[in-house]
């Protein structure tokens, strides 16, 4: 089973590369683009794990290592 942890900056906290990436599709001539937000997805594959257990490890290992509690907020999605 996969977990998809989506990894995205709080809205409060800038957004460098996003803000790098709106001014060059600009200059590209994209000038109808206000905003760019930069996100992080990790797959996860975990297997012999039931659905219950794979959302509580996977929130686990954002908790202890992946997500910045302080800078970033995270969303699980389980696939088969």
């Amino acid at each position: 089973m996969k977990a998809i942890v989506t990894i995205r900056r709080r809205e409060n906290i800038a957004d460098p590369e996003g803000s790098t990436i709106r001014r060059a599709l600009g200059d590209l001539g994209f000038a109808d683009v206000q905003a760019v937000r930069v996100n992080r997805t990790i797959e996860l594959d975990l297997q012999g794990l039931d659905r219950d257990e794979v959302i509580s490890q996977a929130r686990e290992m954002c908790d202890r290592l992946l997500v910045n509690p302080v800078m970033e907020d995270f969303d699980i999605e389980i696939v088969a």
